[in-house]
């Protein structure tokens, strides 16, 4: 089961990225765009996803994953229960929703420091070195 710590960090460390309180509820931006944002109870996490791609997701996995309310179908936006998430996966939604939002150059910056993908249980490039 995933938490809001559990991807708190990655939303805090990624490049152009940062946290916001907007009514209690924390959320993650790369400039105005908002890519991840957590319910008030920090039970739900909804992240960016391209709309194109979301009616597929949903009807995979519909215990998982649901449509935003109407007034947020306009937005390439997803909502899951983060107690239907583990933690790896959870930060692997937050990454890809940050790409969306980044030009691709830092996107590939990303992934040559990160070649083994986000993770709550992988360290930083150069933490743990001897």
């Amino acid at each position: 089961m995933a938490t809001v710590e559990d991807v708190r960090w990655l939303g805090s460390s990624l490049e152009r990225s940062y946290e916001v309180f907007v009514r209690n509820r924390l959320k993650f931006r790369v400039g105005s765009i908002v890519y991840v944002a957590f319910s008030l109870d920090e039970t739900e996490m909804g992240f960016g996803f391209p709309k194109e791609e979301r009616a597929a997701l949903v009807a995979s996995e519909p215990e998982r994953f649901h449509q935003p309310r109407e007034s947020e179908m306009r937005f390439n936006w997803v909502e899951s229960s983060l107690a239907t998430l583990d933690p790896v996966e959870a930060c692997e939604l937050v990454v890809d929703a940050w790409r969306l939002c980044v030009p691709k150059k830092v996107s590939a910056a990303y992934d040559l420091l990160h070649p083994g993908g986000p993770g709550p249980d992988r360290p930083e490039p150069g933490e743990g070195d001897a």
